[in-house]
């Protein structure tokens, strides 16, 4: 039993503002040490050193939770770390997540954005006595020689501060009740990029290119005369005239400052990171991009799934949809990692969850953050747009819901249930899952005055982006909000006594006759014999995938109808996710292909063509002409577009988990080759092992080649002949 929460928090005696803060702490070791830990957490985000080597590979840490609520503490062992006789423990502590302005996670003793330590050093010895030293007042604190750090501004480094003032710590009442021991995955530095490419541009600027869109930071080595400000800008894209482009970065200044004590440097920051693939470098005299290193960050998760095919621009799609995935997850599924927003969107997760298990082992990933969002969740069983939740984007009776957002609620567990087969994922998030039900149904009878009817109409974020007017710049799309509020209100309770199956739990509300109700209104109001009375393709996706509608030929008819007619895709982040499966119900593989293999304007393929490294946030993020959309949300990094991948996997090279079996405990290979995609090739690293689909095309026909993972048992679907599958690998040809 540790003696960490009987430690104090401490911060400096002074403000230091901007400034991140160090904490200093001198230990003598006199006797043998069989073992050590340092147990630490942060008002802030800290890096930790002992005898000036880091603790730890983690950055960015304790990360970024409902705090109010939530703050996760970390044990690393130290034991090595320490030597005989005098040992110095020093914390840095910057701003990190806490300068978003939250009220409630701020005192009279500690403002939201001021930094503040909590550890216990624990030490113990072979002869079995043990030193457990805390923070306390006997601590020192100095201003930083960071003197400016930030979340999205970025950071300013004063390399001419050696050794500032030190003071004694001051000892402050902050709770200790949201502390609670880590969870999830670490945030760490993963991959390095060198530079490729440098730019001088048609304004004169200079700029290096890495050749790929990240999340991270820039480390250089260089030297400059004392007093000299180096400033490196991070940005996304060129204009169209090959010059640097920040307006999308809205107010986000995404820079790294270093002011130089003339000797020879090397650096990076410590308490931030950037969404960018160019840096601007001002103040240099020589540039030169081997000295620069793009440095990866993003949480610890073990790539799962690969992707690869004849067509080359589906294979960039592919990696960039990882890409996207890799520079989004850090600590919280973010909606993208340049702006001033940067934030854990509901909705974004929801309709990216299947395929980032597909990606990455995201388990232990999602289990932290949906924890986040049941802290977060209202007594009514409403919830936030955004989790961990700050100040802006709220919702409930006093605000107004999102349907799709909210239901990640509901999609999520699920979707982590499918992929890893845990009945402990649903036991753990069941809560959050029913409460929001719960919630639904009760704004859905409320609405029909006893009668199930759509939960809203009002507000919410719609079919977001989607691209119905090949031009418009509006955002929440055709679909009408009521039709997507009642389609998931539908999934929402038909998932819920699913899981209480599961789980053996027994139905505490009619669940059969509220899905019944909302199933009829759906039809009544917005269809007519079989046909969506609203013609978007977002409305037919959702009655097909869902199950809603009673004619289910006339719809997926009058869906492959829609298509043809304007031949591209027309969804926004919503309808996106679920048009190739509702396209694949409907018997229209080959419609479904056209649409993957669009390179025009707008289709998956579009921003490959333009050079694309990740999925953009918008189909019109860049226009034909050159033009950018509207700077004001225009992100090249978000990966929402990107859960077409899933289909990918699970359709085009068919590898599909029954749900009934989760985990991939059951396999059907269903795979829809087509002749513009000569072969295809994927795995998936289950929890049963790898499975595998490669096909290809010969002179006569196709071959096939399935593996079953050991712990699976599977079955295969070709051209609707089935075939048995034993484990290991099966080959099978089929003649056209």
């Amino acid at each position: 039993m540790i003696s960490f929460l009987q430690a104090i928090w401490i911060k400096s005696r002074a403000n230091n503002k901007d400034a991140a803060t160090d904490f200093f702490k001198t230990i003598d070791i006199k006797k043998e040490v069989k073992s050590a830990y340092l147990h630490i957490t942060a008002h802030g985000v800290f890096e930790a050193f002992i005898n000036s080597k880091r603790v730890s590979e983690d950055v960015l840490m304790p990360g970024w939770t409902s705090y109010t609520k939530r703050l996760r503490y970390i044990s690393y062992d130290v034991t090595d770390m320490l030597k005989q006789g005098e040992n110095e423990l020093k914390v840095g502590v910057g701003k990190g997540w806490f300068f978003h302005n939250v009220d409630c996670w701020g005192t009279d003793a500690l403002k939201h954005d001021e930094a503040a330590l909590m550890c216990t050093l624990e030490v113990i010895y072979s002869d079995g006595s043990v030193d457990e030293i805390p923070t306390d007042n006997s601590w020192q604190t100095a201003k930083s020689n960071i003197i400016y750090n930030n979340i999205y501004n970025g950071e300013t480094v004063d390399l001419r501060i050696k050794d500032s003032k030190k003071t004694k710590a001051v000892e402050i009442s902050y709770t200790r009740n949201h502390l609670i021991p880590f969870e999830g995955v670490p945030i760490r530095e993963q991959e390095r990029l060198q530079g490729v490419k440098l730019i001088r541009t048609p304004k004169g600027e200079t700029v290096i290119d890495f050749g790929q869109e990240i999340t991270g930071y820039v480390e250089f080595t260089a030297k400059a005369p004392k007093d000299t400000e180096i400033i490196i800008k991070h940005f996304e894209v060129l204009d169209k005239d090959g010059n640097v482009y920040t307006e999308n970065l809205r107010g986000a200044k995404a820079a790294y400052t270093v002011i130089s004590d003339g000797k020879p440097f090397t650096v990076k920051p410590s308490y931030t990171f950037y969404g960018f693939r160019y840096i601007q470098v001002i103040g240099l005299k020589s540039v030169k991009p081997e000295n620069f290193t793009a440095i990866v960050v993003h949480s610890e998760m073990k790539r799962t799934g690969y992707f690869s095919c004849a067509n080359e621009l589906l294979n960039k799609f592919a990696q960039n949809v990882v890409w996207g995935q890799k520079g989004n997850f850090l600590d919280v599924p973010t909606d993208c990692p340049q702006r001033d927003e940067r934030l854990g969107w509901t909705g974004d997760a929801a309709m990216f969850c299947r395929t980032a298990a597909i990606n990455f082992d995201v388990k232990a990933f999602f289990d932290k953050w949906l924890n986040d969002l049941e802290a977060d969740q209202l007594a009514d069983g409403s919830l936030p747009h955004v989790c961990p939740y700050i100040n802006v984007y709220w919702h409930g009776a006093n605000g107004f819901n999102s349907p799709v957002w909210e239901d990640v609620a509901v999609i999520a567990p699920w979707e982590m249930y499918v992929a890893y087969g845990d009945k402990a994922i649903l036991a753990r998030h069941y809560r959050l899952m029913k409460k929001w039900v719960d919630y639904m149904i009760n704004e859905g009878l409320r609405n029909g005055g006893g009668k199930m009817k759509h939960p809203w109409t009002d507000g919410g974020y719609g079919d977001w982006l989607s691209l119905e007017d090949l031009y418009q710049e509006e955002v929440c799309g055709e679909t009408d909000n009521g039709l997507i509020s009642t389609a998931f209100l539908a999934y929402g309770i038909k998932t819920l006594m699913r899981v209480n199956r599961i789980l053996g739990y027994e139905d505490d509300r009619d669940y059969e006759g509220f899905l019944n109700g909302t199933v009829d209104f759906f039809r009544s109001e917005y269809m007519t014999n079989g046909r969506m009375k609203q013609e978007t393709q977002t409305a037919a996706v959702l009655a097909i995938v869902f199950g809603l509608t009673d004619k289910p030929a006339v719809t997926k008819a009058q869906l492959a109808e829609n298509v043809r007619k304007h031949g591209r895709i027309t969804t926004g982040f919503v309808g996106t996710t679920y048009l190739l499966y509702a396209l694949t119900e409907a018997g229209a593989d080959e419609l479904a292909v056209d649409l993957l293999l669009r390179t025009e304007y707008p289709s998956w393929l579009y921003p490959v063509t333009k050079g694309a490294t990740t999925v953009w946030e918008r189909w019109n993020g860049i226009f034909p002409d050159g033009r950018f959309a509207n700077a004001g949300m225009n992100s090249f990094n978000h990966y929402a577009y990107g859960s077409v991948l899933s289909w990918m996997f699970r359709r085009l090279a068919g590898i599909c988990p029954d749900e009934d079996e989760p985990g991939y405990r059951k396999i059907t290979f269903s795979p829809a080759p087509d002749e513009r995609i000569p072969w295809v090739k994927a795995s998936v690293d289950t929890v049963c092992g790898e499975a595998a689909s490669y096909y290809e095309k010969t002179a006569d026909g196709w071959d096939f080649e399935f593996t079953v993972p050991a712990g699976s048992k599977a079955g295969a679907v070709i051209f609707g002949k089935k075939y048995r599958l034993k484990k290991g690998v099966n080959k099978i040809s089929v003649k056209a």
